[in-house]
C-alpha cells in the first residue's frame, strides 16, 4: 500500500504539482551524485537518460509516459551490470525517473544511491545529510519518515556503514531527521549502539521498490 501523503492531487491525494515536482528534482540530484559509479563499469546511457528525462518533466517538458519508459529501462541497465555499486546507480536512476509517475520513489533513489556509495565503500551518512538537507522544509517530515520505514530492508555491500559512531554523532544532533532515520536503522545489526533516550521506533514493514 503507497503512502497517502505522495498521492498526487489529480489522483486524491494531497501532493499538489509543485511539490511532486520538487521531490522529482530531489530524486534526480540523488540520483546524478552516483551516476558516475555506473559509467565508471559501463557504458550504457540509459540511467543518465532516465535522470534526464525526470529533470525534463519536473520542468514542465516531458510527459509521465516518457519517463516511466525511462525508468524501466534504466533498470534494465541495472540488469545488465555486474559490479554492485553500478547496479544500485543505475537503480537510483530508475527509482528516480520513476517519481513522475509515484512520487514515493524519490525515496528509492536515495536508498540506492546510498547503497551505490556503500558499495564503493564510502562512508553513507555525510550523503544522507546533505540530501536530507535539500529538501524542502515543508517535504522533509514525510520524507524522513518514510525513509525510516524502508531503511531496515537495505542490505549495505559495506558493513562499516553506518555504524557507532554514526550513531554517537546522529544522538547528539537531538531532534534531527538524520538521527531518527539511523535509529530506525539499528534492527540491522547484531550488536547496534543504542543512544540515550533513543525510542524504539517499532518494526520495519516495508522494503524499497
Amino acid at each position: 500500500m503507497r503512502d497517502r501523503r505522495f498521492v498526487a492531487v489529480h489522483r486524491g491525494g494531497p501532493l499538489d504539482h509543485e511539490s511532486h515536482a520538487a521531490l522529482a528534482r530531489w530524486a534526480a540530484d540523488c540520483a546524478e551524485r552516483v551516476l558516475p559509479l555506473f559509467a565508471r563499469h559501463c557504458k550504457d546511457t540509459r540511467p543518465a537518460h532516465a535522470i534526464a528525462v525526470l529533470q525534463a518533466w519536473a520542468a514542465g517538458e516531458a510527459k509521465t509516459g516518457l519517463a516511466m519508459k525511462a525508468s524501466l529501462a534504466a533498470h534494465a541497465a541495472a540488469r545488465s551490470a555486474t559490479d554492485p555499486a553500478a547496479v544500485a546507480a543505475a537503480r537510483a536512476a530508475g527509482q528516480a525517473a520513476g517519481t513522475a509517475h509515484c512520487a514515493d520513489h524519490c525515496m528509492g533513489s536515495l536508498l540506492y544511491a546510498l547503497k551505490a556509495f556503500a558499495a564503493d565503500g564510502r562512508r553513507i551518512e555525510p550523503e544522507m545529510k546533505r540530501q536530507l538537507g535539500k529538501l524542502p522544509a515543508h517535504l522533509g517530515d514525510q520524507v524522513s519518515s518514510g525513509l525510516m520505514a524502508r531503511l531496515g530492508k537495505l542490505k549495505l555491500a559495506n558493513p562499516h556503514a553506518p555504524d557507532a559512531e554514526t550513531f554517537r554523532l546522529q544522538n547528539r544532533l537531538r531532534g534531527g531527521r538524520v538521527r531518527r532515520i539511523f535509529e530506525a536503522w539499528q534492527p540491522t545489526f547484531t550488536k547496534p549502539f543504542r543512544p540515550a533516550k533513543a525510542k524504539w521506533c517499532g518494526p520495519m514493514k516495508s522494503a524499497i521498490a
